[in-house]
């Protein structure tokens, strides 16, 4: 069920807010995010590289453009969204900061800068561990399939002890963003009509394909996304539930992750008690009619799951999910203004 607001925060308060980014595939969905959840927005500025300058773009029922990221641009701006390729952040950051913004880093440009954290409120909220910010920090929110696996992995604990737990993620082409999305299209067209490929973002062949490894002419790398998966899960975690063996894939898809997870729990767990302990908040199970797909996670915040026994094994259960991973980034980016908003009193719009 998608929040419209979050009942802690004084939303009396009117904030400037400014994506940088905006054009990208999270800027424009953290622009939908903050009108579907009601922050407190009075101005959203839409800041880019030179570009995206220009384009046209729509933040709630006004037409805006997309500007140059300049100080005046950011000033009194009190939450900045990186949603910009990592490059970017780490060119721009420091401007917003020094102009008393609050930085959200959805890039993990940021990640290994000292005193920024790493947050995920769904993840906060399971542990109860959540509390509005009286001071803060910059802050990085958590890969979104560590999100999600961590989700699964805390729930699951409650239906018994986890003995053993593998994981296969799919990546979607999204998650290099516009340009990888693109990449996939061109490669997919190309091959039906017998042209070369373009392989700029994957170095290899992907359109129908499947990956443990980007080409060597890639400047991105599947391995590092694994670790930092990895690194994300036991960072919101903790010792809350035991860390997954994992592998990522690279898939054929344009959008949303894909889980595989099998999972031993102590001897005496049921399917019933694992579904019980699966359900809640952010999580719908699949029905008899519906398996949980791409498609069907596309555009909410909610993560598909089905659950199964292994055949062979009694105490082994398999989970499969699906979730739209540009929404739990920028629902979750969201969710950390919202707390982040306490220790703002008063936004700078007066």
């Amino acid at each position: 069920m998608t929040k419209t607001k979050n009942e802690n925060t004084n939303w009396g308060m009117l904030f400037r807010v400014a994506i940088v980014g905006a054009a990208t595939l999270k800027g424009r969905e953290i622009k939908e995010v903050l009108s579907e959840r009601n922050f407190p927005a009075q101005d959203v500025r839409l800041l880019d590289d030179e570009e995206s300058l220009g384009q046209l773009e729509q933040v709630g029922d006004e037409a805006t453009f997309i500007q140059s990221l300049v100080p005046e641009h950011l000033a009194n701006v009190d939450f900045a969204f990186f949603a910009s390729d990592p490059e970017f952040t780490q060119k721009t950051w420091k401007q917003s900061k020094q102009s008393g913004s609050e930085i959200i880093d959805l890039s993990y440009a940021l990640e290994n800068e000292p005193g920024v954290q790493l947050r995920s409120p769904w993840i906060e909220h399971e542990l109860g561990t959540a509390e509005l910010s009286l001071t803060t920090h910059p802050v990085v929110v958590a890969h979104p399939a560590a999100v999600v696996l961590a989700l699964l992995l805390v729930r699951a604990k409650k239906a018994g002890a986890i003995r053993n737990a593998i994981a296969t993620v799919f990546e979607p082409a999204s998650e290099r963003g516009k340009r990888g999305m693109d990449e996939l299209h061109e490669q997919t067209i190309n091959l039906l009509s017998f042209q070369q490929l373009p392989m700029t973002i994957f170095g290899t062949q992907v359109a129908f394909n499947m990956v443990d490894r980007f080409g060597a002419g890639s400047v991105h790398s599947l391995a590092e996304s694994e670790q930092r998966i990895l690194r994300h899960f036991k960072a919101i975690v903790g010792n809350a539930a035991p860390v997954p063996s994992l592998m990522l894939l690279q898939t054929p898809t344009f959008h949303g992750h894909g889980f595989s997870l099998y999972i031993e729990l102590a001897d005496g767990a049921t399917l019933d008690q694992l579904r019980e302990a699966l359900s809640g908040e952010h999580v719908t199970l699949a029905t008899e009619t519906e398996a949980p797909n791409n498609v069907s996670a596309a555009g909410q915040e909610q993560v598909l799951v089905n659950v199964r026994r292994d055949p062979l094994k009694e105490s082994g259960f398999w989970i499969w999910a699906t979730s739209d991973n540009l929404r739990v980034s920028s629902t979750s980016a969201v969710e950390c203004a919202e707390l982040m908003a306490a220790s703002r009193p008063r936004g700078q719009v007066q």
